[in-house]
């Protein structure tokens, strides 16, 4: 093998790093597949994906696995300084809360578990 004449700077080329995947930490899967347990036992869902992208992980939840998703719960570590790490959004789409804390965002379908059941 040849030595590089003296003063010549070796670099290695850059080579493709994995593209980086966001997910969801323990304690939050936790969280979220405990309110998805209540809402089984309540009738109100019964199946769920999860996703994972490099740009958001992605928890959706079911009334019927043939349906749209009832709720759909995404983290977005790029929102975070701008409209919040978490975002709940509705059956239509709609957003229906953002938020920093995983709790705030999931309040709303927390309140829809306490209506249905009181009643």
């Amino acid at each position: 093998m040849r030595q590089p004449p003296p003063g010549a700077d070796i670099i290695a080329f850059p080579g493709r790093q994995a593209p980086r995947q966001v997910g969801f930490e323990r304690l939050e899967l936790m969280r979220i597949l405990d309110l998805y347990g209540r809402m089984v036992a309540a009738g109100q869902w019964r199946d769920y994906a999860i996703d994972f992208t490099r740009d958001c992980a992605i928890f959706a939840a079911f009334r019927r696995s043939s349906e749209r998703p009832q709720f759909r719960i995404e983290k977005r570590p790029a929102l975070r300084q701008k409209q919040g790490l978490w975002v709940l959004f509705g059956e239509q789409g709609q957003v229906l809360k953002r938020g920093d804390e995983l709790a705030g965002v999931l309040a709303p379908v927390e309140r829809r578990l306490l209506k249905l059941v009181d009643d």
